[in-house]
Order: C-alpha cells, then sequence, then structure tokens
C-alpha cells in the first residue's frame, strides 16, 4: 500500500527513522542509499547510522573517567583577600580528602569553612596551609565543565597561594589511579582547557565560548552590552534551527533520489524542487540580514574608526582635546604642526572610539608656505588613507575661511564609499554675527558632500577649553559629542527584516563573530548555488534531471504548467544543502550535515510509511 506525501506530512511527523516489520525494503542498502552515503564518507553501523557528532560524544562519555584532573588559579596572580582554585574531573573527592582529612565532603553547592593540611601529613600546626579556607564542590554533570568540580577560596596572599597550588597535585596517591603517574591525573590546566572540556561535555557551545572571551576583554558598556547577550544559547538556537530547515529539504531531495524510478509521488519533481527552493529562499533573507549585524557587531567589539580631516590649522588637534578631555595632539597658531597620525583610544558614550587625527590638507600656496615639503607631502598622503579606512570622517572646518577643495574632494570620496561624515564647523568664537554666514556655509556643505543637516554643526574649541564647569555646554561641544553618538547609534543598531516586526530578537545577531560571518557568507553562497541549480539564471521553460540508479532515462519532463522549471542535476543540488548546513554545523561545533538519520528521517516519512 503506497501512502500519499500529504498524508504522511499529516499524520507522520516525525525526525527519525520508523523501524517496523512491514518495511524491510526500506533500510539504507535496500534503498540505494548506502552507496551514496559511502560518497559523503559516512559509515554505517550494524545498529544504523551513526554521526560525526555522537561518535564524539559516545567517546566522550566512555573516556570521562580516564581523564587527568586539572587545576589551575581561577582569579589574577597577586596580592589579594581571596584566590580562587578551580579543580576540574574525577580526582576531585581525592583532591578533598587529602587536603581536608578527616573532614566529610561539603553538602553539593553549599560553602564550608576548612582547614587546609598538607597532603600525606598528620593535621598539625606544622602542616597548615590555610586557616579558613571556603571550600565547594559542584557535582558532575551539572558543572561548569560537565565534570566534578572543587572550588577552593582561600587567602590570597601569594605565598598561600603557592603553598595551596603546590599541594593539589601532591594528593594523588604515589603509585596513581590505574597505574598512571602523579602528573597524568592531577595537572595543571592547560590555557582554555576549563572551557574546552565545557565545550566537549556539551555545556558550551562555540558561539556561547566566544561570547565568554568578549565578556572577558569588554571594556565599555556597548562591549559588555554585546558579550553579556551572546552568553545565552538563542544565537545557537538560531542557527540550529536554520540547519535542521536545510536538513529536512535536503531530505526530500535524498527522497526525489532513491525513489525518484519506483515510487508514485503526489508531487511532480518539479513541484518539489519548486517547494524546497521556496524554502530556501525564505532562509536567505534572515542569513542576509545576520551577515549585515554581524558587520555592525564588529564595531562595537572592535571599536569605531573616527578620522579628523581639514585644512592646516582648522582646529582639528583641538577638537581632539576637547573630545577626549585631556591635552592629547600639539595646540599651535602654527600652521602644520600635525605630521603623522595621532591615535588615540576613548570610551565615548559607551561606545570604544579610536581617533585619529591627521595632517591638515592643503595645496601649495593657499595655506601656509608657497611649497610642500617632502614630510608634509607623507603626512597629507597618509592623512588621506586614514580618512578613506575609517568608519566615521569629521570634516572640521574653519569658519573664517572657505571650503579646501582637497578636504572637500577627499570628503566626497568618503562620502561616496558610504563612510559616515560629520561637519564641525570650529572657530565660530571669531566671527560676528554680522559678518558670519554659517547658515550659507552650511548649506554649501550640505550642498556639495550630500549628507544630512543635523550632522553639521557649528563649535568654538577655544570656548569650550575657557569654559567654566558652571557654563552649560559653552561652544557647543556637548551638542556635538550628542550628534556624534546618535551617528554611532545609528552605525550599531540591529537591522530587523519587514517580515519580523520583533527587534529584540535581532539584537543578538549584533554578537555574531567574524568567524561567524564568515560560515554564514558560506552557508549562504551554497545555497545561492542551489538556486540556481534548481531556478537557473532565468526562468524559462526547460526539464528536471534526477539521477538514474536503474540506468534508465535520466531526464525528467517537467509539467508545461510549471513556471521557472530548468533542467536540474538533483544530486548537485542535494549537495549544496549538505555544504550550507555544514557551514551552520560548523558554527556552533553541535551537529554536521551528514547525520544520516535525520535525512533519512525525512525520507521514510514522506515515501516509506505503510509500504
Amino acid at each position: 500500500m503506497r501512502a500519499s506525501i500529504t498524508s504522511i506530512r499529516r499524520f507522520q511527523p516525525i525526525k527519525t527513522p520508523i523501524r517496523s516489520k512491514r518495511r524491510p525494503s526500506c533500510s539504507p542498502a535496500s534503498i540505494g542509499l548506502l552507496p551514496h552515503r559511502r560518497a559523503h564518507g559516512i559509515t554505517y553501523s550494524p545498529r544504523g547510522p551513526l554521526s560525526l557528532s555522537q561518535g564524539r560524544l559516545h567517546h566522550s562519555a566512555l573516556s570521562a573517567r580516564d581523564e587527568p584532573t586539572i587545576y589551575a588559579l581561577s582569579t589574577a596572580s597577586g596580592r589579594a583577600a581571596i584566590a580562587v582554585i578551580r579543580i576540574s574531573g574525577p580526582a576531585c573527592r581525592q583532591i578533598y580528602e587529602g587536603l581536608c582529612p578527616s573532614k566529610p565532603l561539603p553538602k553539593p553547592r553549599f560553602a564550608a569553612l576548612r582547614k587546609l593540611y598538607a597532603p600525606h601529613a598528620a593535621p598539625s600546626p606544622a602542616t597548615l596551609l590555610d586557616s579558613g579556607a571556603l571550600v565547594l564542590y559542584f557535582p558532575a554533570p551539572n558543572t561548569v565543565t560537565g565534570e566534578d568540580v572543587l572550588e577552593l577560596h582561600v587567602h590570597g596572599g601569594p605565598a598561600i597561594v603557592r603553598a595551596a597550588l603546590a599541594a593539589i597535585p601532591q594528593c594523588a596517591s604515589p603509585a596513581g589511579i590505574l597505574g598512571a603517574t602523579t602528573a597524568q591525573l592531577i595537572r595543571y590546566a592547560e590555557p582554555g582547557e576549563f572551557t574546552r572540556r565545557a565545550f566537549a561535555n556539551n555545556r558550551m557551545d562555540l558561539p556561547q565560548i566566544e561570547s565568554l572571551g568578549d565578556t572577558l576583554s569588554a571594556s565599555t558598556e556597548q562591549q559588555r552590552k554585546l558579550s553579556v547577550r551572546g552568553t545565552t544559547s538563542s544565537l545557537s538556537a538560531r542557527y540550529e534551527h536554520w540547519r535542521m530547515h536545510l536538513l529536512h529539504a535536503r531530505g526530500e531531495l535524498e527522497a526525489l533520489i532513491d525513489f525518484s524510478e519506483d515510487q508514485h509521488f503526489d508531487e511532480s519533481p518539479a513541484q518539489l524542487c519548486a517547494s524546497v527552493a521556496a524554502q530556501v529562499r525564505n532562509l536567505t533573507l534572515p542569513i542576509e540580514t545576520h551577515i549585515a549585524n554581524a558587520v555592525r557587531g564588529e564595531l562595537l567589539r572592535g571599536g569605531i574608526s573616527v578620522a579628523l580631516l581639514g585644512a592646516p590649522n582648522a582646529g582639528k588637534s583641538s577638537l581632539l582635546n576637547c573630545i577626549v578631555g585631556r591635552e592629547a595632539a600639539i595646540v599651535s597658531q602654527e600652521a602644520g604642526t600635525t605630521r603623522d597620525v595621532v591615535e588615540v583610544g576613548v570610551d565615548l558614550g559607551g561606545w570604544l572610539v579610536k581617533i585619529g587625527d591627521v595632517a591638515g590638507l592643503r595645496k601649495a600656496g593657499v595655506v601656509g608656505a608657497d611649497t610642500v615639503g617632502a614630510v608634509e607631502q607623507e603626512g597629507i598622503k597618509r592623512a588621506k588613507q586614514r580618512a578613506l579606512q575609517s568608519d566615521v570622517l569629521i570634516v572640521v572646518q574653519d569658519a573664517t575661511t572657505d571650503t579646501d577643495p582637497e578636504v572637500t574632494e577627499t570628503a566626497k570620496q568618503c562620502v561616496e564609499m558610504g563612510i559616515h561624515v560629520v561637519v564641525a564647523i570650529n572657530k565660530i568664537d571669531q566671527v560676528t554675527s554680522t559678518s558670519f554666514q554659517g547658515l550659507d556655509l552650511r548649506e554649501r556643505i550640505q550642498s556639495v558632500l550630500s549628507i544630512p543637516a543635523e550632522r553639521i554643526f557649528t563649535i568654538s574649541c577655544k570656548e569650550a577649553t575657557e569654559a567654566s564647569a558652571t557654563m552649560k555646554d559653552l561652544g557647543n561641544i556637548q551638542a556635538f559629542l550628542h550628534g556624534l553618538l546618535e551617528t554611532f547609534k545609528a552605525m550599531t543598531t540591529a537591522l530587523v527584516p519587514d517580515s519580523d516586526p520583533d527587534p529584540s530578537i535581532w539584537q543578538e545577531s549584533l554578537g555574531a563573530t567574524e568567524r561567524q560571518r564568515v560560515l554564514l557568507s558560506e552557508c549562504l553562497s551554497h545555497l545561492e548555488t542551489f538556486l540556481v541549480a534548481v531556478q537557473g539564471p532565468s526562468h524559462s521553460q526547460a526539464t528536471l534531471r534526477a539521477p538514474n540508479h536503474a540506468l534508465h532515462d535520466p531526464i525528467i519532463q517537467a509539467p508545461d504548467d510549471y513556471e521557472g522549471a530548468v533542467e536540474v542535476d538533483i544530486v548537485v543540488a542535494a549537495e549544496s544543502l549538505r555544504l550550507a548546513a555544514d557551514a551552520l554545523a560548523r558554527i556552533t561545533g553541535r551537529g554536521e550535515s551528514g547525520d544520516v538519520e535525520e535525512v533519512l528521517g525525512v525520507v521514510f516519512e514522506k515515501f516509506c510509511v505503510g509500504k
């Protein structure tokens, strides 16, 4: 008896193969899947297919008790009130019994006050290591590493910390356990080994580990927010959700490959490919959005590059000093005092900003001397390079002079490249209200650079420097900084697709790292390859090509009413989906696109039920 595809989808929504006595012909060998899967490097076990991830977890479970116990100082080295020593592994109880003889093990996850003694010696004042240490015991598997964890909160004196660290490996028995040596059983942890064991025991995935590194290195408020969002598993869950979608789509194509010769389809091959293509198209938009947000997140993680550009003596160095709040650059009435790029990093409103003060741009005879020396020429060259490589360009314009053509041309290039340009018209204190043509100057700058009017500000660095604490924003520097922060906010706000009105779930995509962005781009490339293979560069009428295991005619004619059908190599299309799912699997480090049981689940669900 044959079951229709519609009824199978409605009543048998399974994700794993259904094992039934009525379907002996649906085994991998009988349906021709075995040679096809071997081509992808997947081996079948007598009990069914075994994925790479399953094999890794199985190996981890068997060898957990053979792993050495590791320990390390979790707090910073040096003198402190308390130092935390973390121990992870099967010998935690043994270490506790060696350091705290005749004292019962503390209740799990409750702190207990204990005296620490040198192991293998009778407790006495001579063997006392620490008179008052807090000890916490965390039994596996619900620990940070998935193993037994023991924490010693000792006094933070360097001598006490050294003594406690030296005593831990001595807690192993002289002969060791299972014939191993002391160094093999209990040893100091390698860099990142606690985190590596947490990943191996499914306590953390790769995106969470990357966010943990960002959390430890966060120095600004925006970096803190970014790293905290990524410590949850929601980002990994989204990637896994996409991967399962691709696995299901691939399973439908695999079913077409293996059953195209002897199975009746309620859907034609062309319609099936069109359905799968529609699923893939719906997936490309959120992936593209994640890639774009990952680029925006890098601005939060690595810092926003800002360049100050202007003619000589326009006030670039003065504005830099006003922004950072200290004398970071030399300020002089002499034009051209800045020759090289002066880089300053600052926390500006929660954003990490790298500001570069560069040499003034000028032509010979326009400002200063009639000639431009070799050193100044090199400074101008570096100034242009720094401006074109920045994320934000601040054009400092002298209110008493007209715009410089060199500055205008460089700023226009930055606008064309998509760099955010902000203009600060400086020295408004040197012109009177009757002679100042600030409005006309603003309109000319806006017209030439084609930037919004809200990104053009009038300031006075001199008045801001001379202002006291009681004066309210003298020189308009605070208004300028507020506008600059609004620019930073617009650059780093998460993009939200029109199809999803909830922006909160897209904030997490800002935490995607460069590694994740590259893999997402790789996944998107394979999806585009799939769409080209299924739909072709044009939507002309053509035929569908299916694989032919029985060596019959490999061409399947598409129905006349199917729009957009092309000649399709189903094997190539399915391989593109496999590669796309594999890229997503490498982001989280969990699962493989070759998880054959998941793919076979779709195959059996669609075409083997009730056979």
